[in-house]
Parts: structure tokens; C-alpha cells; sequence
């Protein structure tokens, strides 16, 4: 098995300006959604924020923030209000939530804002879809019956869901999780080199489209300690891993590994690629959120559109004390901005 990975410069990505808002969902409005989104525009000069839109509970907002609010019923208004207020889809059910205190009518307006900023979002309104963090129990609740956000957004683009990929990305590292929200205990059985190729192929793709990396580097992490240590700590590298990588490589991608995951994510080795392929939920999301907690972005590629979300929840026990940290909600804003950028600019050289 590898040792090492290579080590040539990352690149970066360049962004120029949309030409339509983006559409945000409030996510449950009694969670830090509406805070975070209110701080965003608060910011949105120095932040250098494109122009974008609510979409939710005019209310929720009105109860964290003291930033100017307006309703409005056409997108493209929003270019012309952004400067003095933040423009807002009404969207309303029932009495408002309060902050921390999630509630059905709360969870309905989350799915209702969803559903509309998706459309809107699908229908070419905006430019890009970024969502609010939502309480999938609550959501279940009122009848919600997909595993997170990603894949409703998914099925409603008309993507199955095993083609939409997540990729959780930060300043310092992109990675994404092979298996996602499964016991540890179910990994190994539900790995197969079919289920890497198909994450892998898709990954190289969004790289291309939404980061404008021409030939993406890409790096696989090993499952068990030491890369199996040639099987006698497990067989998966050899058996499966291996095997989807030397397919990958066939089919073009320039992709090496299984690497030990303990020496993956060191500022040599993250030098030399542009991302990191894991195994599971935690040993993709663990580094992420260890360097760039407060500006990790899940951005769902394989997607005909651009979605991206502040990689955090709802944080009900801090909500309403304006101690919620807009930095993660502004970065999904500006890589959702970035990624429209590269879309068009691929589109337009085609």
C-alpha cells in the first residue's frame, strides 16, 4: 500500500461576479440560521458577499437581529434593496418559533423554505441554493422523509441520491466521506469498489466544475490502522480499496492511495492534493472540523445546480444570544458565488 502521498502546489480557485442572487433557506427558525444569515449581511461589504436572499420567517429574523429587513416577491429585487436591507421570501407558518425552542409550525417553515429556495433555484431565479441548518427530527416530524437536506435537494433535481455527492470543504482541506451516516460497525460491509469509483468520479467532476481545477488531484485514506499492514489489521485495502483505485486510474483520474489516514491530513501531505477521499462519516469530518471549524462548507456535487451549507447545526442552546458565529454561514455564501463563477466561465468557453 502507499506510504505517502505526493506533494505538488494546490490550486486555487478564482470567483467573478453572478448575475443573480443566491437563495438561502432560514433552516429551522429556531435554530442560529436567521442569526447567522443577519450576521452574513451585516458583513457582506467586508466579506465581499454577491447579493443574496432569504427565504423564510421574516419574524425569526426580527427576533435574533436588529438588521433591516424587507419582504420581497421578485428575486431579482434583491440587487437593488441588498445595500440597505436584506431581502426576504416570506415564508410563514403558524405563530414563529422561538429562538431555541424548536417547535412543528418551526419545523414546517423550514421544509417550506427549502422546497421554495430549491425551486426558485431550479427554475434559474437565482444563482445558487446555500441552506440553513435544520433539525432533521423535527423535520420527520411534519413529514420529511429524506436523510438531510442533500438528499432532498437531490431528488429534486432529479439526481439519485447515491449520485450526489458530499464534500465538506474549508481553507485548508476538502474531503468526502465514502459511507456518510452509518454505524462504524456497518462500514466495511457497505464499502465496495463500486461505491469509491462512483464517489471518486463524481468528486473529479465537481472539482472541475466547481473550483475550476482542471486535472484534481485526489487522495484515498485507508480503513483500518496502517493501511491493513498488507492485511494483517484488515483486508479491505487490498481487497476492495485497491482494487477501485487502479480502476479510477484507468478510467484517467489522477487519484493515488489507500494512505493511513493518521498521516493524511499533515500540512506536507494536504500540500499535495486538492481532496481527500474517506472511508467514513468521522474520519473525513474529524480534520475538517479540526482546521477549519469555523469556515467548513458542505457542498453537494454531482448536483445541475450549486448548493453549499455552513457545515454546523442548529445550535438550539445558543440561539437568540447572539453568540452564533456567522463564519462558516459566509463561507458557503462565497463558495457558493465562486462555484456559479466557474460554472459560467465553463459554460461560456464550451
Amino acid at each position: 500500500m502507499a506510504e505517502t502521498p505526493p506533494e505538488p502546489p494546490a490550486s486555487t480557485p478564482a470567483e467573478t461576479p453572478a448575475v443573480l442572487p443566491l437563495a438561502i433557506s432560514l433552516g429551522d427558525p429556531s435554530g442560529i440560521g436567521p442569526e447567522v444569515i443577519a450576521k452574513a449581511w451585516a458583513r457582506r461589504r467586508e466579506a465581499g458577499l454577491a447579493p443574496f436572499l432569504a427565504v423564510g420567517d421574516m419574524r425569526s429574523i426580527a427576533q435574533v437581529s436588529a438588521v433591516p429587513v424587507e419582504q420581497i416577491y421578485d428575486p431579482t429585487a434583491a440587487f437593488d434593496l441588498f445595500d440597505r436591507a436584506l431581502p426576504c421570501l416570506h415564508v410563514e407558518e403558524g405563530d414563529v418559533a422561538p429562538p431555541g425552542q424548536p417547535t412543528l409550525d418551526g419545523a414546517r417553515c423550514a421544509f417550506h423554505s427549502l422546497e421554495i429556495a430549491t425551486g426558485l433555484v431550479r427554475q434559474e431565479g437565482a444563482a445558487g441554493l446555500v441552506t440553513g441548518p435544520i433539525s432533521k427530527v423535527r423535520l420527520a416530524e411534519v413529514g420529511f422523509t429524506f436523510p438531510g437536506q442533500t438528499e432532498f435537494v437531490a431528488e429534486r433535481c432529479g439526481i439519485a441520491r447515491s449520485n450526489a455527492v458530499m464534500m465538506l470543504a474549508g481553507p485548508s482541506l476538502r474531503v468526502v466521506p465514502i459511507t456518510i451516516h452509518i454505524a462504524l460497525r456497518d462500514v466495511p460491509q457497505a464499502l465496495t469498489a463500486d461505491l469509491i469509483r462512483s464517489r471518486a468520479l463524481v468528486t473529479a467532476r465537481g472539482l472541475q466544475r466547481n473550483f475550476g481545477i482542471a486535472r484534481p488531484r485526489l487522495v484515498v485514506a485507508a480503513l483500518n490502522p496502517h493501511a491493513g499492514e498488507q492485511g494483517h489489521m484488515g483486508d479491505e485495502e487490498e481487497r476492495i480499496i485497491a482494487p477501485a483505485i487502479a480502476a479510477l486510474i484507468e478510467d484517467g483520474l489522477d487519484i493515488s492511495g489507500p494512505y493511513p489516514a493518521d498521516a493524511l491530513f499533515t500540512p506536507r501531505a494536504r500540500a499535495g492534493y486538492d481532496a481527500a477521499l474517506c472511508m467514513y462519516h468521522d474520519q473525513a469530518l474529524v480534520p475538517l472540523k479540526a482546521l477549519d471549524f469555523d469556515e467548513g462548507v458542505n457542498i453537494t456535487l454531482g448536483l445541475p445546480i450549486v448548493r453549499t451549507s455552513p457545515d454546523h447545526g442548529t445550535a438550539f442552546d445558543i440561539a437568540g444570544q447572539d453568540r452564533a458565529e456567522p463564519g462558516a454561514m459566509i463561507a458557503a455564501i462565497r463558495m457558493a458565488s465562486a462555484a456559479d463563477a466557474w460554472r459560467k466561465a465553463s459554460a461560456a468557453s464550451a
